[in-house]
């Protein structure tokens, strides 16, 4: 059982550790799983290359998702919704199937904090980050679901991806966000420049809950001024290990528990 994660640049994924640790609850002892290196211009010839040397499956990362998803055979449903894909299986015809496990792995690390049904979602960014989860939120019946983007067009245009689904999308510039939100998920990847989003005051409901995408040892200026607004502060680590459970359940047929890994990794961060 041959397992990879390619990306550039890919020395910092813990996807290895992270799959190795589901592997030994089950006592997988022929499970290998490694980083690999792709040159930014080399994804369609890597993929053809690990198709022929019997690898099982892939998760992909920055930047090839997008590139991933056109290459693939077949999609999920929440692939072919996110347009994009993070977790190849090779089909027993040697073609690719191709799932997007991160909206699954958001979804449920928010569960661990309280059911989204009834809450008013705001979802900050319109990248691939927020394309990929938006069908599993919009799954779990919130009472609205707002995007904002720091350029209005992009995030309307995401929204316009979803017009067919049961729950309008309303879209808007950061500056321009209205209301009070119970669910606050930052999508955007200005906390890995450690930027703020300058978002306008009173967003955060009381008993609000925000949840970063990025995790690390510190504190990412979006959770600083959630818990100087009075939110219950998240950071994206047990997205980043229950998206892995997917993929391994994917590509295995067995359920990882999340728990474990994820309480073992926060204690080395």
């Amino acid at each position: 059982m041959k397992y990879l994660v390619l990306g550039n640049p890919i020395a910092h994924s813990k996807s290895p550790q992270i799959h190795l640790a589901f592997a030994a609850q089950f006592g997988l002892e022929n499970f290998a799983y490694e980083r690999c290196l792709v040159p930014l211009d080399g994804f369609v010839e890597a993929i053809a290359d690990f198709a022929e040397s019997g690898v099982q499956g892939a998760n992909i990362t920055v930047p090839f998702k997008e590139e991933a998803f056109h290459l693939c055979t077949a999609l999920t449903e929440r692939a072919a919704a996110a347009g994009a894909v993070n977790t190849l299986k090779v089909n027993p015809d040697g073609s690719w199937l191709g799932d997007n496990t991160d909206g699954a792995g958001l979804v449920s690390d928010l569960l661990r904090y309280g059911s989204l049904k009834g809450k008013r979602i705001l979802v900050l960014g319109a990248g691939g980050a927020a394309a990929g989860v938006l069908q599993p939120l919009l799954a779990e019946q919130p009472a609205s679901l707002s995007i904002a983007n720091r350029t209005p067009e992009r995030a309307n245009a995401l929204a316009q991806r979803f017009t067919g689904e049961s729950l309008h999308i309303h879209a808007s510039a950061f500056v321009a966000i209205e209301g009070a939100f119970d669910v606050l998920i930052n999508a955007t990847s200005a906390s890995l420049s450690g930027q703020s989003l300058a978002l306008p005051a009173g967003v955060f409901a009381d008993g609000a809950l925000a949840y970063d995408m990025m995790y690390g040892k510190g504190e990412t200026p979006f959770l600083a001024d959630a818990r100087l607004a009075g939110a219950q502060c998240v950071d994206g680590l047990g997205m980043l290990v229950g998206q892995a459970a997917e993929a391994f359940y994917l590509w295995t047929g067995l359920r990882p528990d999340v728990l474990p890994v994820l309480n073992s990794m926060r204690a080395a961060l």
